[in-house]
């Protein structure tokens, strides 16, 4: 007997018989020899819906794929690309065709048949049971009649053409289109992981979580942005004014107020009166991306950009004073200024200043808030915990999320793990203790969840360190030079040194620990990480195909940089390929995606992959033995059945 007795009779309560233990064996044994799904790993998309979204609908480019493979020899290269786009935009495309196709209902016929046809495709590899639950339960019982009809039967071939036949007629044609498309795009991705940062800099960050929210199977391993939103949300005030600053200097008002309902009025109230004849010229807005709903001057925009960042400056100096373990003193800069000279004393040396004009700074308590500023930073907690979408998405991040994961024999995080110089783990003083390597990750992903649940005060402290705290393991840098960047012109100032562990991580031995520290074997399996932009011209395959960075530049901001807009990696039961992609614009929804998507296989695999290779076989393993076990003690007379 291996197991424990109580533990088998629970189980016996849900294979109550003989007959329903050797049913859900015939069942796990055949599940496992099953191929492995798809696995994709997005990171870094940074509010960037559109290209996003076409990613995930396109499976960045393999559901073309798979229409030209099943159609190549009887479908015009035109035809291919405009079903590739009902795919991805099924009512866009069923709008445009019934103003353009001369006989609408027969398009349709025809359009459902190749649809089924493509669906079989890519839930060839799945259980009945899981694409039933995929499907939309409306159309559950015409779609699956439709997948398992046997066309080389003529009974049957009638059967099936007088059912889409009779789906058009009475109307249900563009419902069960639109049910169709949804089961290609759920089907081709089978595991959805995000590497982190979905927030910040693209314009509709809370789009992206509502299309992450449909999707059947999504982990994301957080970045130091998202965390930064969790910390807005628990109430911590750096964190929410560094949630500001940013979406503000990024023209974000529309994920802000149309997203979120965050009242920015008396805040632009305050800045337009406070920094009535300041120019703020160093924080005029970064417009990437124009606002649909609520456009705001850029001249107003920038005085709201300096009103929070000087609130923020204002706050981080509070926070860090309570906070000594974090070694952040070097950031406490306000005091540092001479307000008659207008210069600032850094490290022993006087430094001018590019602007002098700060009305709020008291030099003799620099670091207080005025009664206007406490305010302005009441309202904002209120109106972040009085959003009800933004709750619901980060509910959903903190439920699906991690600071890692251990996945089909990947390691995901979004930035390191820091180091020292000689590549060692290095050892961080927080709470009182020194954490270094998994163990850090883990200590750091209790106090997420805590200030997330109980708010307790020094947990919501750590979000903000965790953004940008000289050895977060989120943020990978030793300081963040925001200040020097708004008013100090010079470039050493300016710089943000990154940790070591970007100078080792092409090193396949340095990677190969990294695997051990997690519990991995490193001969075969790989780190998947985000955080760092791939630079043009540098690959993102490190360490000799140990470690992968997928920052491509999806985020509009990052691509003078990167020369592309972002990576996709997908883990087949075949190889692991590596999308690369061009920029996403606004009205293609007609091109194919291989043109401006190049994919190449990084990696083969021995043997295709079936389910039994993957974590969730292993768990499919442990439930047999178990099954198996309480099989004998049914047969033995130990247990009766009921």
């Amino acid at each position: 007997m291996t197991h424990d007795m109580n533990y088998l009779r629970l189980l016996a309560e849900k294979f109550p018989t003989i007959e329903s233990v050797t049913n859900e064996l015939v069942n796990l044994r055949a599940i496992m020899h099953l191929p492995k799904g798809t696995e994709y790993y997005f990171s870094d998309l940074h509010g960037e819906h559109e290209a996003f979204i076409h990613l995930l609908r396109s499976g960045s480019g393999v559901i073309r794929e798979k229409i030209d493979n099943l159609f190549r020899a009887s479908m015009m290269e035109e035809d291919r690309s405009a079903l590739a786009a009902l795919v991805y935009y099924p009512s866009t495309q069923l709008a445009r065709a019934r103003k353009t196709k001369q006989n609408y209902d027969d398009w349709c016929a025809i359009t459902i048949n190749h649809l089924v046809i493509v669906a079989c495709e890519v839930s060839a590899k799945y259980t009945r049971s899981k694409v039933r639950r995929t499907i939309e339960p409306r159309y559950a019982s015409i779609i699956e009649e439709l997948m398992n009809t046997d066309s080389t039967d003529v009974d049957k071939r009638t059967y099936y053409r007088e059912m889409i036949e009779s789906v058009v007629s009475v109307g249900c044609a563009d419902g069960l289109i639109k049910a169709l498309c949804h089961l290609i795009q759920q089907m081709t991705v089978d595991q959805l992981h995000i590497i982190g940062d979905i927030f910040d800099r693209g314009p509709r960050a809370d789009r992206i979580l509502d299309e992450l929210m449909k999707h059947h199977d999504v982990d994301i391993q957080w970045g130091n942005h998202d965390v930064s939103w969790i910390g807005a949300m628990c109430g911590n005030p750096v964190c929410l004014m560094s949630v500001l600053r940013i979406a503000i200097s990024y023209n974000g008002f529309d994920c802000l107020e149309d997203g979120y309902g965050i009242n920015l009025r008396p805040l632009s109230m305050f800045a337009a009166t406070t920094y009535a004849n300041d120019p703020c010229t160093r924080f005029m807005p970064h417009v990437l991306d124009e606002n649909e709903f609520d456009p705001v001057d850029p001249a107003l925009a920038a005085k709201m950009h300096k009103a929070v960042a000087v609130m923020m400056f204002k706050l981080e100096g509070q926070l860090i004073g309570r906070h000594p373990e974090y070694a952040m003193e070097n950031r406490m800069l306000l005091d540092k200024i001479d307000h008659e000279k207008g210069v600032i004393r850094i490290g022993g040396k006087e430094y001018p200043l590019t602007d002098t004009s700060f009305p709020t700074v008291d030099p003799k308590n620099p670091y207080a808030l005025t009664e206007a500023e406490q305010n302005i930073l009441d309202g904002f907690q209120a109106s972040f915990r009085h959003s009800e979408r933004l709750r619901t998405h980060l509910d959903f991040i903190i439920n699906h999320g991690a600071m890692y994961k251990v996945a089909n024999g990947k390691l995901l995080y979004h930035g390191c793990i820091p180091v020292n110089a000689d590549g060692t783990f290095a050892e961080v003083d927080l709470g009182g203790g020194r954490h270094k390597g998994r163990e850090l990750l883990d200590y750091l992903e209790m106090h997420v969840r805590r200030a997330y649940r109980s708010e307790d005060p020094s947990s919501v402290d750590l979000l903000w360190y965790l953004w940008c705290g000289a050895r977060s393991p989120l943020f990978g840098k030793d300081r963040m030079t925001s200040f020097e960047r708004y008013f100090i012109d010079d470039k050493a100032l300016q710089k943000e040194h990154m940790n070591p562990y970007y100078k080792h991580y092409d090193d396949p031995l340095f990677c190969e620990a990294i695997l051990r520290e997690f519990g991995l074997d490193p001969s075969s399996c790989h780190i998947v990480n985000g955080h760092v932009p791939v630079k043009h011209g540098e690959t993102p395959i490190k360490a000799g195909g140990r470690l992968f960075v997928i920052d491509g530049g999806i985020s509009k901001a990052y691509r003078s940089k990167t020369g592309i807009a972002g990576y996709t990696l997908i883990s087949s039961s075949h190889e692991i390929q590596l999308a690369e992609h061009r920029p996403f614009h606004r009205g293609n929804d007609l091109e194919s995606p291989e043109t401006y998507t190049n994919v190449h296989i990084v990696e083969h695999m021995p043997h295709r992959l079936t389910v039994e290779d993957t974590d969730a076989g292993a768990r499919f393993r442990r439930r047999a033995e178990e099954l198996q076990e309480l099989l004998g003690l049914y047969l033995q007379g130990v247990f009766g059945e009921t």
